[in-house]
């Protein structure tokens, strides 16, 4: 039987790309009687056990997924080193089938895939994945966090959205000299899951608030219930406001959106928000105070890892609280220096790791 032989493809320079980011490891598992196609990176296990969620989308390619697993595998190292977790970073990319024909199946596959790697890597929800879910993990495997019965602290969202408010705050104080947000003009990209939550806590808080979404449906939830104003998607570069809090996709910020903006404050909970790293030195030059992701977008991660390890929340919510300084350290040091604030953030996170 003549086999095909491969050629030079893609996975050549993710290689290198792993490499690159100084990756431990990545396992791959295909089940065609599911249909499941996962990929698992585990970045770094100095800290303790890689922790990160199993992402349920569609891609491309299996090369796009597993860049994005690479990717965000890294981005979880760093989030947890700056958080002073006693976890790695890892991600779980599911890449979904048009149809889950029998999704109990599907989900436990990937569950005795987890399993398989013996603690090394503890999954949790993200896109595409529910708290349901991880109940079903949780019968194939230990080595799961966000179940159903950890109530308020599976929803990664909510907790995710609570850091960012803590660093939104920290940010304003920072920049802007006030101890609070009231009518302070926040301009949020994103009305999903986190931009939902964060839009409850802004307007509690008396912000002023400005939003997009690509789905009609989301946004009109949250002018219905929070009176907020909206803009077209792409418009919401060009409006003149206090913070910019990109909710959504990741790459957003790059060079001709960065010429665009008018705002003085970058803090948004998405990951990999600069489209490239040396970005961060235009919004630094303009005078914009940059949030790096990794740093605001922890409380989610945060939540997952205190459940899985002490099951305690109230020293989770004080380490959620705990992003605001965290952030303010990084400005001083930032000022101090002249140096960005994704370089200083970058540098303690990586020297965490070693």
């Amino acid at each position: 039987m003549k086999h095909a032989s491969l050629k030079h493809t893609a996975l050549d320079g993710l290689f290198r790309y792993a490499e690159f980011l100084n990756f431990g490891e990545f396992h791959v598992k295909f089940d065609p009687a599911t249909g499941l196609k996962a990929i698992v990176a585990v970045h770094n296990l100095k800290r303790g056990p890689a922790i990160g969620g199993a992402r349920l989308i569609r891609y491309p390619t299996a090369d796009a997924a597993l860049e994005d697993v690479l990717r965000l595998a890294y981005m979880m190292s760093l989030k947890a080193a700056m958080s002073d977790l006693p976890n790695g970073g890892a991600k779980a990319v599911l890449i979904a089938p048009k149809v889950i024909k029998d999704r109990k199946a599907y989900i436990e596959s990937f569950g005795d895939f987890v399993n398989t790697l013996g603690g090394r890597y503890v999954t949790a929800i993200d896109s595409g994945t529910t708290p349901e879910d991880m109940d079903i993990i949780a019968t194939r495997t230990p080595y799961v966090t966000c179940t159903t019965q950890h109530g308020e602290a599976s929803d990664v969202s909510l907790n995710t959205a609570l850091g960012v408010v803590r660093g939104i705050e920290a940010s304003v104080k920072y920049q802007l000299h006030r101890d609070d947000l009231e009518d302070i003009h926040i301009v949020i990209q994103g009305a999903g899951h986190v931009g939902y939550f964060l839009a409850k806590e802004l307007t509690q808080l008396g912000a002023r608030l400005t939003m997009t979404d690509i789905n009609p449906a989301a946004l009109q939830k949250v002018v219905d219930e929070f009176g907020v104003k909206t803009c077209a998607p792409d418009e919401v570069f060009d409006i003149a406001a206090d913070v910019f809090a990109p909710c959504a996709l990741g790459s957003i910020l790059n060079i001709e959106t960065i010429k665009r903006l008018k705002v003085k404050v970058i803090a948004g909970s998405a990951n990999n928000q600069l489209a490239h790293h040396h970005q961060s030195l235009m919004l630094h030059e303009r005078g914009i105070l940059y949030a790096p992701d990794f740093v605001i977008n922890a409380g989610g991660l945060i939540f997952a890892s205190a459940m899985y390890d002490h099951n305690d929340l109230t020293k989770a919510k004080a380490q959620v609280d705990r992003i605001y300084q965290i952030l303010m350290d990084i400005y001083d040091k930032s000022t101090r220096e002249n140096r960005m604030t994704t370089e200083i953030a970058e540098e303690i996170a990586i020297s965490r790791l070693k």
